[in-house]
């Protein structure tokens, strides 16, 4: 095998892996329309790493996933607790504004950093040259622990999404964390942007189809990874960035699949 086809089968492994936490978690957000509390999370996590640079900190080693783990952590909190008493005042703009917080601190820590420019450019568009079979064995570990305590508390986390839930900003601040820490992995590797993408885009289109969970998950892993598949052999075989042309390749599943549901008005999510 050549190097640049292991490289491929490097990354659509790590893709396999990711999308199906990705998009059960974004099935969450979008039934909930939390629709930004993701940028916040990725935002916050590109701003730990950015923190942890000025205080000496290198990118993406432990000490930097721990600074980040932080800053999601503080940012859970903040999603979980701020709550508008006020019904004029939508809980999305207090999520948009600590997404707008989070980007300009992040773009204020990179303008006193030396090559800060770079680093800010690394956080929004990620570094797949640093995608190992390690890095994925541990991504896919963690992935099942919280696919298991998912599985475990499925009927808590549901009851979330369908406006049931008892002890609601508990749960909302477990379901905010474990959106934390999947950011926290994937953010430098894929990017702030593409890691949005990953949680949003398959998600949305196996809401068009399907009310069921264990089926939504099983339609948006399908779609998200043969979009990103095509992706990543667009970018491999021209030369694109990696990062723009598989949220771009999303983008063109989500037009496609907006175009099948519009062909069938009648029809309903099963």
């Amino acid at each position: 095998m050549s190097e640049s086809l292991h490289f491929l089968v490097l990354q659509l492994t790590l893709l396999a892996v990711v999308l199906v936490l990705h998009t059960y978690i974004g099935l969450h957000i979008v039934r909930r329309t939390l629709i930004f509390s993701d940028l916040v999370l990725d935002q916050l996590a590109a701003l730990g790493a950015l923190v942890g640079l000025a205080l000496g900190v290198e990118y993406a080693t432990a000490g930097s996933y721990l600074v980040s783990t932080a800053m999601v952590l503080a940012g859970a909190g903040l999603l979980a607790g701020i709550r508008p008493r006020n019904a004029l005042i939508p809980r999305e703009a207090v999520i948009g504004t600590l997404y707008a917080v989070a980007l300009l601190a992040s773009l204020l820590v990179g303008d006193k950093l030396s090559g800060g420019e770079t680093y800010v450019n690394k956080t929004l568009a990620g570094a797949m040259a640093w995608v190992s079979w390690p890095l994925v064995g541990v991504t896919a570990g963690v992935y099942a622990v919280l696919l298991l305590f998912h599985y475990v508390w499925r009927d808590r986390f549901i009851a979330l999404a369908e406006g049931t839930a008892a002890k609601e900003r508990r749960w909302d601040f477990l379901l905010f964390t474990t959106q934390g820490i999947i950011t926290i992995l994937i953010v430098p590797i894929a990017g702030v942007l593409l890691a949005y993408a990953f949680l949003m885009i398959p998600a949305t289109i196996a809401t068009m189809f399907t009310r069921r969970w264990g089926r939504a998950v099983a339609v948006g892993w399908a779609v998200g990874f043969a979009a990103c598949a095509a992706g990543c052999v667009a970018s491999w075989h021209w030369g694109l960035p990696y990062g723009p042309t598989l949220v771009l390749a999303l983008g063109g599943a989500f037009l496609v699949a907006m175009g099948v549901r519009a062909a069938r008005p009648a029809a309903q999510a099963a």
